[in-house]
């Protein structure tokens, strides 16, 4: 059984469209190789310093808390 023969659109050579190859279906397996991503640099977010997913959450837990739940006096 032969596979189909594609053309790369990034860099033009033919190639074979098998079952499972990771990436692009019109990219050949050497186009489609993820590029190097640097991970951006974790710093302070607003005005209070929270650097991490979970702190962040936490703040926006409480915001939603106070604002649902606060008393109106």
């Amino acid at each position: 059984m032969s596979f189909p023969i594609k053309t790369c659109v990034v860099c033009g050579e033919e190639f074979e469209l098998k079952p499972g190859k990771p990436g692009f279906a019109n990219r050949c397996p050497e186009c489609s190789q993820p590029e190097e991503v640097q991970p951006a640099a974790k710093g302070p977010v607003g005005a209070k310093g929270l650097g991490s997913e979970a702190e962040l959450n936490a703040e926006r837990r409480k915001a939603m808390r106070d604002m649902l739940y606060r008393k109106e006096s």
